[in-house]
Order: C-alpha cells, then structure tokens, then sequence
C-alpha cells in the first residue's frame, strides 16, 4: 500500500457535511421518506418502479423473458426511479420498499396488492407467479437458488466495493482498489470454473440465476462496468464471456437492459415501459 492516513476514528460517528464522491448528495443515515409524492400507477397488474441498473436489469430481463415465453399477464408498466435526484425517498417508494433502493414491484393482479422488493425476491416471485425459470425439480431449484444468492451475497463487494473506490469514490487510494479488486477476480474466477462444465451458469437450463447474475458479471466481462476490462483482465475468463455472450443475444435480454435505461446510445434508451409497442 502506497497510502498514508492520519485518520483516527472517533469514539462516536458522525455523519461528514458531505464526503464528496459520485452519489454522495443522497446518502444518509436514516431511512423513512424524506418527502411526500405518491407513485404513479399504470393499466398493468404489474407495475415497476426502478432505474437500468444491474439490480433494476434483472427484473426488466426477467419480464422480457416471460413474456416471450407467451406469458401475457407478465405485461407491465416500468416507471422511472431517479435515485441521484432521490426519487427512491419519496413516501410513495418507502411504502413498497421500505429500504429505499431499486428495483420495487407492486403487483396489483389480485384484491390485495402485493409488494416485493428486493431483486432477488422479485425474480423469485415472478418465477413461482409464472412458474417458469426456476426448476420444479429439487436438486435443480436448489441449485438455481444456490447461485441466485451467490449473486446477491457477491454483487456488493463488486458495485458498492470495487465500483465504489475504482470508479466514483473522490480519490484513488491503493488498498480498497487492490481489496476489492482480488475479491472480484476470485469471484469471476468461481464462474469461469461453473461455466466451464455448464452452459449456464446453475447448469444447461436457463434461469433466473443467469437473469441475476448477467447484467453485474455479464457486463463486467463485456466492458460495460466501470470501465474496468483491462484494469481486470476480463479476458482471462473465457468461459464467463461466452456465456456472457449467449445470454446478451437473447432478444428478450436486448429489450429488457432498454427499460428505464437513461444513459447511454440514444437509441437504446427508453426511460418509461408501457407497452410491448414501446420497444418496437
């Protein structure tokens, strides 16, 4: 480590005035609204609320795909969530997440309205709802479950660990970007290892194990996050990219990464999801 620091940390934490970095204008040490605004409220039984993050890709990958799959009530409207304007705080979004945070689902096709948060949770809803994308066998369900929360257990130390220091944080320091950037090769290379005796990742069934996982390791390997390819040698993960590969060619997987997608070419941005005929 090249660094130095005189911090000593306190006997009591405080928040700072602000910590800089991309992002740090809505961190706080509280939860609850910070503001009154219902959430708007579309046609469709299911209604989305999220933005084109990794976590928000899942859901709207999963959606694309059980409506390829011929599975007309998975029609839905997707709304967008800006959570650098703080959107995710309003009382609305509090009330189906509690926790603040996209992807957030309310599922209005029964008397009583059902929400789910989480993204894990929202594509094991929709998985047990639709009954597709998660084995009914028990070793293979167990299986797609194993990697679905490898997933969710891995992701943070590869966004909010290494994406944090590597590519928002507001000055490079050596130890957490080594730090994260090991923990993140160790991962990648627990994949590669999988995928170099399965086509997808919890065996040759496509699930919502690949749903999850794609759109984090998937992207990263494709040169999508952080641009951090090179920095990682993403090469080296021959299996990963090829099945990276495979699943972004999926043309449900091609829509789904558009919804409340803002950033990027023009042409594969669409910021609200009300209709099929949207992303024709």
């Amino acid at each position: 480590m090249s660094e130095s620091s005189n911090y000593v940390p306190p006997k009591v934490w405080t928040p700072p005035a602000s910590n800089g970095g991309t992002f740090a204008n809505i961190n706080r040490p509280v939860a609850g609204p910070t503001h009154e605004q219902a959430l708007p409220v579309g046609e469709h039984p299911l209604q989305l609320y999220s933005l084109a993050t990794p976590n928000g890709v899942k859901v709207t990958i999963m959606l694309e795909e059980l409506l390829a799959a011929g599975h007309q009530g998975a029609e839905y409207d997707a709304w967008l969530i800006k959570i650098n304007e703080g959107m995710q705080f309003s009382s609305g979004f509090v009330e189906v997440n509690p926790n603040s945070k996209i992807p957030a689902l309310m599922d209005r096709s029964a008397a009583e309205p059902v929400r789910v948060f989480e993204s894990g949770s929202i594509l094991v809803y929709l998985a047990e709802k639709f009954g597709a994308f998660l084995p009914k066998d028990v070793p293979a369900r167990t299986e797609t479950l194993n990697w679905l929360f490898w997933q969710m257990g891995s992701a943070p130390f590869l966004g909010g660990g290494f994406g944090h220091f590597f590519a928002y944080a507001p000055e490079k320091y050596q130890y957490p970007i080594d730090r994260y950037a090991m923990e993140v090769k160790r991962q990648l290379d627990v994949l590669d290892r999988q995928l170099a005796n399965t086509r997808f990742v919890a065996g040759n069934e496509y699930t919502i194990a690949d749903m999850a996982i794609w759109p984090w390791y998937g992207g990263l390997v494709r040169g999508e996050l952080y641009g951090a390819g090179e920095f990682l040698s993403v090469h080296e993960y021959e299996h990963v990219r090829r099945w990276a590969e495979e699943v972004y060619a999926r043309p449900a997987v091609k829509r789904g990464r558009r919804v409340n997608r803002v950033f990027g070419d023009p042409e594969t941005q669409l910021p609200e999801r009300h209709s099929a005929a949207d992303l024709d």
